[in-house]
C-alpha cells in the first residue's frame, strides 16, 4: 500500500469577511480568502513582496467564527488541498483549488473587549480533534 499525505499549514490575513451558506441537508459551508506573503531579493537587488491568495472552505464551523473571520484578521489555517471543476455559464470548464480547513486558530486578540482568544475558541474538525494531546505542562 502506498503512503500519501495531503496537508497544508498557512498563516495569513483574511482578504474578505467569511461567507456562510447552507446546503439542502443543512450543512454549513463557510468560505473566505486568505493572503500569505513572502519577500525575496529580485535580480536588481531590491526586495520584492509576493502575495498568494488561497480559497479556504470550512464545514460546520462553530458560531464563534461568524464574528472572528473578518477581513484583515490574522489566522493559522491547517487543512488539506481539494481540487474541483465546474462549467461556467459560458460553457467553459473552470478549475478551482481550495484549502479545506481542519483547524483554525485566530492569531489576534479581540480589540473590543481587550481579551485574547483562548484555546477553547480554536476550531478543529472532529476528525483531528481526537488526535491532539495536552501540552499544558511544557515550559514554553
Amino acid at each position: 500500500m502506498a503512503f500519501s499525505l495531503n496537508k497544508i499549514m498557512l498563516i495569513g490575513n483574511l482578504g474578505n469577511d467569511a461567507e456562510t451558506r447552507f446546503t439542502t441537508n443543512n450543512l454549513a459551508i463557510t468560505s473566505f480568502s486568505l493572503a500569505t506573503s513572502r519577500s525575496y531579493k529580485g535580480k536588481d537587488g531590491n526586495w520584492v513582496n509576493e502575495t498568494t491568495w488561497h480559497n479556504v472552505v470550512g464545514y460546520n464551523l462553530p458560531d464563534f467564527y461568524k464574528d472572528a473571520l473578518k477581513k484583515g484578521k490574522k489566522f493559522y489555517v491547517e487543512g488539506r488541498i481539494s481540487k474541483r471543476d465546474y462549467t461556467d455559464k459560458d460553457g467553459i470548464k473552470r478549475y478551482v483549488t481550495d484549502v479545506v480547513s481542519e483547524k483554525l486558530i485566530p492569531l489576534e486578540g479581540r480589540e473590543s473587549s481587550g481579551e485574547s482568544y483562548t484555546e477553547k475558541n480554536n476550531y478543529e474538525s472532529a476528525d483531528t480533534a481526537a488526535a491532539t494531546s495536552e501540552d499544558d505542562d511544557l515550559p514554553f
